[in-house]
């Protein structure tokens, strides 16, 4: 799955966005609305990642999916 693909079903993604994501809340993931960067800033903060282990992070979820 691509990002594109995320994007455009955001909505349905968020719940295994949060499964994956645990420690992120419902406000958290609205916040995104799908943007790829916005999502990896928040792992960033809530998990104490630097930028690259975020975006490493979101590259293995999409390849699980």
């Amino acid at each position: 799955m691509n990002w594109d693909q995320i994007s455009g079903q955001w909505k349905q993604m968020a719940g295994r966005v949060q499964t994956e994501w645990g420690e992120l809340t419902n406000d958290d993931v609205n916040q995104v609305e799908g943007d790829r960067l916005r999502l990896e800033g928040i792992i960033q903060e809530r998990y104490g990642k630097t930028k690259e282990e975020a975006r490493q992070a979101v590259d293995a979820w999409l390849d699980r999916l």
